[in-house]
């Protein structure tokens, strides 16, 4: 299992990058915010030699418009992977699972050389997923045991606490074999 962990705006641009294969950073959300330490944050997970995600917080409605914004702001470099975080919102709302596959083919369709990945927590995948499309790969949180999270599916990537902050483990035998699957290898 290779260890990373997953930053927005709400943590600083110099984490620690000791240890680390890989690095999610929020990029954008809706189709009005960016992620003001987007620039910074993707600086340290490269020059650390980190393989580096961006995610995008998906809200329902004009999913169009969002899968353009959030490509439009993520920095495009072969070998980034980039993922849509589908869960409730600020107001209890939610994408729909049909809102979710959409923007998971846009992304695909705007960006083809890119891996994309749905992330999701147990409980959406469990109960409010009714179509099990997670593009490239799921990357799921369930805050339990490091690499073993409580679903039957296959997973690329499972967050597995928040504290201090998101900490992740990746489903590869080596940083290179990471790096490969991320080139479309």
């Amino acid at each position: 299992m290779l260890r990373g962990i997953d930053v927005s705006a709400y943590q600083s641009s110099a984490f620690s990058t000791d240890g680390l294969s890989f690095v999610f950073v929020k990029a954008t959300e809706g189709h009005t915010y960016v992620n003001p330490k987007l620039t910074a944050q993707v600086k340290t997970a490269r020059d650390a030699g980190c393989v580096v995600g961006f995610y995008h917080f998906l809200w329902p409605g004009d999913i169009t418009a969002q899968a353009e914004y959030f490509v439009g702001k993520a920095p495009e470099k072969a070998g980034d992977l980039l993922a849509v975080d589908w869960e409730a919102n600020g107001d209890g709302t939610h994408a729909s699972n049909a809102e979710k596959d959409r923007f998971i083919r846009m992304v695909k369709q705007l960006r083809p050389n890119h891996r994309v990945l749905l992330y999701t927590n147990r409980n959406y995948w469990l109960t409010v997923d009714t179509t099990s499309y997670a593009g490239d790969g799921l990357w799921i949180a369930d805050y339990v045991t490091a690499g073993k999270p409580r679903i039957k599916a296959s997973w690329r990537f499972h967050q597995y606490t928040d504290e201090p902050l998101d900490r992740d483990v990746a489903n590869f035998g080596s940083k290179a074999a990471l790096k490969e699957w991320a080139t479309g290898g």
